[in-house]
């Protein structure tokens, strides 16, 4: 991927919470800037079909409980964590 250069003016207080993410995660504050960017862009994308038609569904293997999404949450949750951990090593 070939990256180009641009400027941007960002608060005080949020070039603190980058500062702080990139050093508690090892990692230069450009990355997390750039991660930024690229989540809020995905985020805003708009697709020029839709992802599911009218005539399909999704098959959960049956009705998902509230217990049950809140485990799945947690679980991707603390990966996710354990994966920011293993990266500031």
């Amino acid at each position: 991927m070939a990256l180009k250069r641009t400027n941007v003016y960002a608060d005080d207080s949020d070039l603190a919470l980058i500062k702080d993410a990139a050093a508690r995660l090892g990692v230069p504050e450009a990355e997390i800037i750039r991660e930024g960017i690229h989540r809020i862009a995905l985020a805003h994308r708009v697709w020029n079909e839709p992802f599911v038609s009218d005539e399909e569904t999704f098959d959960l293997g049956g009705p998902v409980t509230g217990d049950e999404i809140r485990a799945a949450v947690i679980e991707g949750h603390e990966a996710r964590e354990r994966g920011n951990r293993g990266h500031a090593a």
